[in-house]
């Protein structure tokens, strides 16, 4: 009996996007609540990077082939920038991708840090970002806008799992980071309580001032916290070792 096999039964739970997207545009983002996946990846870790079973981390890719329809995934190797592909490339640095037709997913991984959905009214193409402070305060969602190569208020995005505003801790160079050149961002920090000349940090808020500046009119989501949800959610603040999730979209032919 294969992997495969044996597993048939631990399919990925998958939580899908709740926007007005066409139908063409399927996504979703998968979750640790059932799957192959053992110990501090229980239970469905499609990230090989992470120090799991390189096995069971083949037999989670598999099963999200299937779910895309053996649609090729454009797996990224990323980096916390802010660049976009806009082709199949497989594992290229970036954070980033967009796709025009059917032929390809885009996929990022995350376990706190934020993935953006992105498409237009009409169907016509998708993306993903993967914004941790690091990229979102580089630009990567203003970046992925220009990649989808339509006027912003074209667009739809969706806010995915991420570590929520009540619990993410950051330095002050973190929201100085965001301060330079975009003071608005100044309302998305808050003192933290727990230790002096800390903040609390909205990755969602960040997130929705950053597409707001750049003409998106209709963003959906954003009301999850990875770190707090640990049925549903992995999240590297809170565990260290741990697994990702996979968030994915691509155009139905």
């Amino acid at each position: 009996m294969t992997l495969d096999q044996k597993d048939a039964s631990q399919r990925p739970a998958l939580l899908c996007p709740q926007w007005p997207a066409p139908g063409r545009v399927r996504a979703w983002v998968t979750t640790r609540e059932q799957g192959p996946s053992q110990g501090a990846f229980a239970h469905f870790n499609p990230a090989s990077t992470v120090g799991d079973d390189p096995e069971i981390v083949a037999s989670c890719r598999r099963q999200l082939l299937q779910a895309t329809g053996n649609r090729p995934l454009n797996w990224l190797k990323q980096v916390h920038g802010n660049r976009v592909v806009t082709e199949f490339s497989l594992d290229a640095e970036a954070d980033a991708a967009v796709a025009t037709t059917g032929d390809y997913a885009c996929v990022v991984l995350t376990a706190d840090c934020l993935p953006v959905f992105f498409c237009d009214r009409q169907g016509t193409r998708v993306g993903v970002a993967h914004a941790g402070w690091r990229g979102l305060a580089a630009g990567v969602l203003e970046n992925t806008v220009e990649a989808l190569g339509v006027a912003p208020e074209e667009l739809l995005v969706w806010l995915g799992p991420a570590i929520g505003a009540r619990v993410f801790e950051v330095g002050p160079e973190v929201r100085q980071a965001f301060l330079d050149g975009h003071p608005e961002a100044a309302t998305a920090f808050v003192p933290s309580p727990f230790r002096l000349k800390h903040y609390m940090a909205d990755l969602y808020r960040l997130a929705r001032q950053r597409l707001e500046a750049v003409g998106v009119e209709q963003v959906f989501g954003g009301n999850f916290c990875t770190l707090s949800d640990r049925e549903r959610f992995y999240s590297y603040r809170r565990d260290g070792q741990t697994g990702r999730m996979a968030s994915v979209i691509w155009l139905e032919d």
